[in-house]
């Protein structure tokens, strides 16, 4: 497909500090003040003990080395960082980024999604990001990202769930903690993200809201 895009010029690299949703907040990681609540939810008692399985790193027994790993992402603006704050508790829950950041042709990805067991299947994991997604598109950008290894299905069936569309798979992409990684695509366009935005605002919205449960699935809220 030929597109004449003459008077593209480019997005802006992500600079916000601050996203705020219904469930949750988004806030730029800093160390100083996410890393207790952080190594609490992803390292703590009842942690997700599948939580590091598709990830470059981890998991980690030591402190030291949880901090030295956060204070890495802190110092770099890419891979871009999120803390998701809990907004009825307070609590750090979960972490996050925009990555693969390429102003210039206006793509970008949202990766390292690294959720604490109080965020999964909740509304709170879904706002994380659909608020990355919103913030994406009205920055500029043309084109979104999810990418994940082809043989971890809960990150596939996230992808899909959220309005992503599968592009096709990798083979041998990568060698991830001495294994291959065969590296599963998916994308939103901008042309495609107006219905798949309405979509999550109302699944959000109190209005499909019951008890702890939505009344509609994510799907039936884009149809």
């Amino acid at each position: 497909m030929s597109t004449s895009l003459a008077d593209w010029q480019g997005a802006p690299a992500p600079t916000v500090q601050l996203l705020e949703g219904r469930f949750i907040r988004l806030e730029k990681l800093d160390p100083a003040r996410h890393a207790d609540g952080l190594w609490q939810a992803l390292e703590g008692p009842g942690a997700d003990p599948k939580l590091w399985d598709y990830l470059p790193y981890g998991p980690f027994s030591d402190r030291t080395a949880f901090d030295a790993w956060l204070n890495n992402h802190a110092q770099h603006n890419e891979p871009y960082f999120f803390s998701v704050i809990d907004r009825a508790s307070g609590d750090v829950q979960g972490i996050l980024s925009l990555m693969s950041i390429v102003p210039a042709h206006g793509r970008i990805e949202i990766g390292h999604v690294t959720f604490g067991a109080p965020m999964q299947r909740s509304p709170k994991s879904t706002e994380a990001v659909y608020l990355l997604a919103k913030h994406a598109f009205e920055l500029g950008y043309r084109r979104l990202e999810w990418k994940c290894n082809n043989g971890n299905a809960r990150s596939k069936y996230a992808a899909e769930r959220l309005g992503f569309s599968f592009e096709g798979v990798f083979r041998q992409h990568m060698v991830v903690k001495g294994q291959n990684r065969d590296t599963a695509w998916y994308s939103i366009l901008d042309s495609e993200w107006p219905p798949i935005g309405a979509g999550f605002e109302h699944w959000l919205s109190e209005a499909n809201q019951a008890g702890s449960g939505q009344l509609k699935s994510l799907a039936e809220c884009r149809a």
